[in-house]
């Protein structure tokens, strides 16, 4: 954990392990965006063809690109509206984190999907873009260095 000096007081990085424990919270949350919108992705083909046909041809109802393209959006809209609106998802909440500009300002709706497609990138590298963050300077990782943003650990309430 370490402290910028244009930080306010009580604001600091976090460290590697509270950041892993936030997406792990999240990632629960977004199971559920996930299995929300593939039931609403059944409901609309069972109207739309009939229940009957569903049942009968014995596999998946829904599949294919457009619940790819379905579940991409929602992870995308749940990632873009909690930074853009307060920095912070509900894991980053439960571990008093919070996404923002180097400024302190707010992250941009363009800062988050620069974000989010960079942590994508830092994920599929084995994980490299979060590990750098071990060795960072700032501790920032791939996509803060990225995006232009980087996490600060929040005070605790009194």
């Amino acid at each position: 954990m370490s402290t910028d000096p244009s930080d306010p007081p009580g604001v600091s990085t976090p460290g590697l392990a509270r950041r892993l424990a936030a997406m792990l919270y999240d990632s629960f949350l977004l199971f559920a965006v996930g299995w929300s919108v593939t039931a609403l992705a059944v409901f609309v083909r069972a109207v739309t063809v009939g229940a009957g046909t569903i049942q009968a041809s014995g596999h998946a109802a829904v599949s294919g690109p457009l619940l790819q393209v379905a579940l991409a959006a929602a992870i995308v809209l749940f990632f873009g509206w909690f930074w853009t609106r307060s920095g912070q998802t509900l894991g980053m909440q439960a571990w008093r984190l919070r996404v923002q500009q180097a400024s302190g300002e707010p992250v941009t709706w363009r800062q988050a999907l620069v974000r989010l497609g960079c942590a994508c990138v830092s994920l599929l590298a084995l994980g490299a873009g979060y590990w750098w963050a071990l060795i960072d300077r700032d501790g920032c990782t791939w996509h803060d260095r990225c995006s232009g943003t980087r996490v600060v650990l929040l005070p605790k309430q009194r």
